[in-house]
């Protein structure tokens, strides 16, 4: 769709409130394309308007959008909820994305902010040091890999020495 193309390429240019009034437009003219409801809810979400957005999102997940965009507006809907402090709907949003899509890691590093919110912060670091051992190309990193890896989850754990 031409128009839609449109409106992505006046968010990716920075004309932001252009792309908005396309995309609500696009809403009114397409109400059943989960695309457009998606690119409403990233432009509300580049423009600062957060808790517009979240409306948006979910209605694009409602209204059945798949593949790439299906998980940017599951990370968007979830990372939107962080942002505006709504911490167990985050933490809903991205537990159900990991189980979903196991291979994608950015739904642990979004599920750490979520928990660092939420002062779990052990568990939030051992996420996070299981990500950088993980992927990390860093020869430093990979040197430990091993030690961070057995660390990650034994952060509070004190070792006695007798």
């Amino acid at each position: 769709m031409d128009q839609l193309n449109r409106a992505i390429q006046l968010r990716e240019s920075g004309s932001h409130e252009e792309a908005r009034s396309l995309l609500l437009r696009l809403i009114d003219e397409y109400p059943l394309n989960p695309a457009i409801w998606y690119q409403c809810a990233w432009i509300h979400d580049v423009m600062g308007l957060e808790s517009e957005a979240v409306p948006y999102y979910k209605k694009a997940l409602e209204l059945g959008l798949t593949g790439e965009e299906k998980q940017g507006a599951v990370l968007g809907l979830g990372s939107t909820y962080r942002t505006l402090g709504m911490y167990d709907e985050a933490q809903a949003v991205f537990e159900e994305a990991i189980q979903e899509f196991p291979e994608r890691r950015e739904f642990q590093v979004f599920y750490a902010m979520v928990l660092y919110n939420q002062q779990a912060y052990s568990k939030a670091m051992g996420i996070l040091l299981k990500q950088l051992a993980e992927t990390s190309t860093d020869q430093g990193i990979q040197d430990y890999k091993k030690a961070i890896l057995f660390y990650a989850d034994q952060l509070d754990r004190v070792w006695k020495i007798e």
